[in-house]
């Protein structure tokens, strides 16, 4: 860009910078301060969830399919260990990545394949060869279909990000109504020892060019599979 060209782009930025812009409906008569109703709670803002247990299993399982999540609703650890060797048979898992945790030990170890816990420090580069990371999680969210995780309760980071499916297993008392719920979780589960990372995850990484084609997997795991327990494991 010459010299010329350049102070005639500051010039106009200078003059526009110098005459006050026009705050949004300001004399419109549109606008009503008094008129408006502020909401006492978040949930005023937020879809609506079902008051029952039934109908936000099935909200739940509605915005399951609609993300491109897997969900399966099982009774217990036998159906969870099927669903599970199905999964493996079908997509030829080779190693997992796994954290220590009661409800997922016996279904791991049912499996039978080479795993890598994250407690034992294993590398990254380790850890990206694995064919799946099955994890727990604080909570699932009838609301939006997603999945609360924080190192703590998911063994770190790298077993919902490396591995190219990721698997969550939890228990039915787990399944929360809403986002408020979710945060209020976290407040009481951890208080000010707060875990060093925590996040939602809304359905299978995705991303999406100029043209609107979704791609999936282009940050993390292409595929996102979620079993939940019917009874407490």
């Amino acid at each position: 860009m010459n010299e010329g060209k350049r102070e005639a782009i500051l010039g106009r930025i200078r003059e526009a910078v110098r005459v006050a812009a026009p705050r949004p409906h300001e004399g419109s008569g549109r606008y009503d301060s008094n008129a408006i109703e502020v909401p006492q709670t978040s949930r005023e803002w937020l879809p609506s969830v079902p008051l029952d247990a039934e109908g936000r299993l099935n909200l739940f399982r509605e915005k399951c399919s609609q993300l491109r999540t897997e969900f399966r609703f099982l009774s217990g650890q036998e159906g969870a260990a099927a669903a599970l060797a199905d999964l493996r048979n079908k997509q030829k898992w080779t190693v997992l990545g796994s954290h220590h945790h009661p409800m997922l030990d016996p279904l791991v170890q049912s499996l039978g394949l080479e795993t890598l816990y994250v407690e034992q420090h294993p590398q990254s580069k380790s850890l990206e060869r694995c064919s799946v990371g099955i994890t727990a999680c604080d909570a699932l969210i009838a609301q939006t279909g997603s999945i609360l995780l924080t190192a703590r309760s998911a063994g770190g980071r790298a077993l919902s990000v490396l591995p190219p499916h990721h698997v969550v297993v939890a228990s039915v008392d787990q399944l929360l109504p809403d986002l408020p719920a979710a945060f209020e979780l976290l407040y009481e589960k951890y208080g000010d020892n707060y875990p060093s990372f925590a996040t939602l995850i809304t359905g299978p990484s995705r991303t999406g060019d100029i043209e609107r084609i979704l791609v999936l997997g282009a940050h993390g795991p292409r595929d996102l599979t979620i079993i939940l327990l019917g009874t407490n494991a």
